[in-house]
């Protein structure tokens, strides 16, 4: 069977893949997320550091628990057999971002907060589009290329070990 080196083909590297996309991700959409919410600032900033390992781990456990599972189900109704690796890449991707920001919408906003209300709920649907919004264009233009050139060079490095 034909393994794509652009994606893991074992355990460890899925945990890498993964842990590259979490991080690039967090780093990314919350800042410009809590940016858009509070406004510009060195404050906002300083802010988001002490909520980030917190929001690292519930982006990596709803990944793992709830999209991953979701998706794998949800992924073969509408994927067609001759549906070329960018279709699957982007189908995966709009649905890993809308599972994710519908939770996160919610969580992040909980977590920066650093209480539990039903504020967010009163604004959801443009919180909630705004945030699908700059999580799928992180996620197209730079998470998920990194990730994939991460996996193409470790693919490299394991083919270049095995040749010598």
């Amino acid at each position: 069977m034909y393994k794509e080196k652009r994606l893991p083909q074992s355990a460890a590297e899925g945990i890498i893949f993964m842990l590259v996309i979490s991080f690039i991700s967090v780093n990314t959409i919350a800042p410009i997320i809590m940016f858009m919410e509070i406004g510009l600032s060195l404050g906002t900033y300083i802010e988001f550091f002490k909520i980030m390992p917190v929001m690292w781990i519930i982006v990596i456990l709803l990944v793992r628990f709830v999209a991953g599972p979701l998706i794998g189900k949800i992924m073969p109704k509408f994927q067609g057999e001759t549906d070329g690796f960018n279709a699957r890449i982007l189908l995966n991707i709009v649905m890993n971002v809308t599972i994710l920001s519908l939770t996160l919408t919610v969580i992040g906003t909980w977590v920066g907060n650093r209480e539990i209300s039903t504020d967010i709920f009163t604004r959801f649907f443009p919180v909630w589009f705004r945030n699908f919004g700059i999580a799928f264009w992180i996620e197209v233009l730079v998470a998920q290329p990194i990730a994939r050139f991460v996996m193409v060079k470790i693919h490299e490095n394991k083919a270049r070990k095995i040749a010598a």
